[in-house]
């Protein structure tokens, strides 16, 4: 992973919720990009990874996987958390699809810390530069 702390982009309508995450992950040494809403997310610029994306999923206007899908359909690949309670299968099944991991509220203990570190280094296996091997002489 770089040698830059990571950029969480957070999107919740609550204002509650989103202030006291976005004090969590600063305290853990994340910079965080706190949104209120998948219209903005839509409209802001996303950062370089290391990079995650965590989105509530019932949000007024736009939800969390309708946001996914418009960035999945402009070739945005950053991992994705997609936090809600008690979701449907439909929801888990769409989430999969566009790959992202669903992080069940209340969000107790450190399950969202833990998805976001597993959701870096998947990223940042995925990025790492592959060595060059000589040829053959």
């Amino acid at each position: 992973m770089s040698n830059r702390p990571p950029n969480i982009v957070l999107v919740d309508d609550d204002i509650a919720l989103r202030t006291a995450l976005t004090f969590t992950l600063e305290l853990d040494g994340f910079v965080v990009t706190a949104l209120g809403s998948g219209e903005d997310l839509l409209n802001c610029t996303l950062p370089d990874a290391p990079a995650c994306l965590v989105l509530d999923q019932n949000m007024g206007g736009l939800t969390g996987l309708d946001s996914l899908a418009q960035l999945r359909s402009r070739a945005i690949d950053l991992p994705a958390l997609l936090i809600t309670s008690h979701p449907r299968q439909s929801v888990r099944d769409a989430a999969a699809a566009l790959g992202a991991v669903i992080v069940e509220k209340p969000l107790l203990g450190d399950a969202l810390l833990s998805e976001i570190d597993a959701a870096l280094k998947r990223q940042a296996a995925i990025r790492k530069p592959v060595p060059e091997t000589p040829l053959p002489s």
